[in-house]
């Protein structure tokens, strides 16, 4: 039992962590383009990377951390407009090989030490440490230094960690979150008071994911200690905010419109290539400040910001679903601490030294999680191509 307690344990920190709530970011401006535009963007790392290089080099030549914040989104928005004017008017393919290779460009010319300057500014293929960026951020905490017990009263407390209460703990979890997802889709029509009885169930869920998950201390400041979650997540919320906003506008409606039929848009007086080009730009800026937030409890190096990463950006986004306003945050959610849990899993019971059985290295274990991962997209992709809050009427794309 405390073998999945640890399990269990590792899927919680990584659920929390600032660089899943930066991925999630990431994914709401790719929903943007990919979701709501039908923009086939294949390289949402490079606005990513972009935002990242633009945030850490400013603040290491000594500019504030606010005009390093706007630097970051401008180099996005050049980006966007550099890919989009030669691109919008075609064909959506040409937007996808274009978008691709140039993030490869990007990545290469970030990890390049034949320039002189260049290579002093990115540092190469080894990045710029998290130490020399970080600072600006990590004074704005007012948390404070050292731990914060977070739940004096957790799973350990009840009834001495007994394994039926724990156990039993879960099993309401999974039941209960299983039954607001169903909710969530539509797939049980509830009145006003079963609706308010969904919302209890939404309050029972988090108290026990918190009595049974949730660390029992936490990190003040510090990579991904309390102020660094608390800002990400908040970051988070707000995307999601404005998401729902610029979704329910007339300009929302416009994106689906180009998504679904161009020329009747065309034919209704509407710029579609304006359309394009500005759904392009606002995913971008959030995809570049995405990868501001990623870097943070980390470090700009390149090579981790590559083409794998936007691949894990359209799967969280197929995972939760294309064109929902939480399908990039369930989606990311899903998607990282499903593999947190194949790796977990793994290293517990696969890991040579580790139990009899096992038979795997350390590093297997690892590719092992991307095999599990990429069968469980190819089988979700065949079963229910929606994902799991989308609409398959959603799925209508014009490229």
């Amino acid at each position: 039992m405390d073998d999945i307690q640890n399990i269990l344990g590792a899927m919680m920190r990584v659920a929390i962590d600032p660089q899943t709530a930066a991925v999630a970011i990431a994914v709401i401006g790719l929903n943007i383009h990919f979701g709501y535009t039908g923009l086939l963007n294949i390289g949402q790392s490079a606005f990513m990377l972009l935002g990242a290089y633009g945030f850490a080099i400013s603040i290491t030549q000594g500019i504030p951390m606010f005009f390093a914040i706007l630097i970051g989104l401008a180099l996005a928005l050049v980006f966007a407009l550099v890919l989009g004017v030669p691109t919008l008017k075609l064909r959506g393919d040409y937007l996808a090989i274009v978008t691709i290779s140039a993030a490869e460009i990007i990545r290469y010319v970030g990890r390049s030490v034949g320039i002189g300057w260049l290579t002093d500014l990115t540092k190469g293929a080894q990045g710029i440490p998290g130490s020399q960026y970080r600072a600006p951020f990590t004074n704005l905490s007012f948390f404070g230094d050292g731990n914060t017990t977070l739940l004096p009263f957790n799973y350990t407390d009840v009834a001495g960690g007994s394994v039926v209460v724990r156990l039993l703990g879960w099993v309401v979890v999974i039941a209960l979150v299983v039954l607001l997802v169903r909710i969530a889709r539509g797939k049980l029509a509830l009145a006003g008071a079963a609706r308010t009885g969904a919302m209890v169930g939404i309050v029972v869920v988090a108290a026990l994911i918190c009595l049974f998950l949730v660390p029992v201390t936490q990190r003040n400041t510090g990579a991904n200690g309390l102020w660094f979650t608390a800002v990400a997540w908040t970051v988070v919320g707000l995307s999601v905010l404005l998401l729902l906003g610029l979704t329910r506008s007339p300009w929302g409606r416009a994106l689906r419109g180009v998504r679904e039929d161009e020329d009747a848009m065309r034919s209704l007086g509407k710029n579609v290539f304006a359309i394009k080009m500005q759904a392009l730009v606002i995913g971008g800026l959030f995809g570049a400040l995405g990868g501001m937030m990623y870097v943070l409890p980390a470090t700009v190096q390149p090579d981790s910001m590559g083409r794998t990463l936007t691949f894990f950006c359209y799967t969280a986004l197929l995972l939760g679903g294309a064109a929902t306003i939480w399908g990039p945050v369930l989606g990311s959610l899903i998607f990282y601490v499903g593999r947190a849990f194949v790796i977990a899993v793994s290293q517990t019971y696969l890991q040579d030294g580790s139990s009899p059985i096992g038979f795997m290295s350390n590093q297997q274990t690892q590719q092992f999680a991307f095999i599990v991962v990429g069968v469980a997209l190819m089988l979700l992709v065949i079963f229910r191509p929606q994902g799991i809050l989308g609409d398959k009427r959603e799925l209508r794309f014009n490229v």
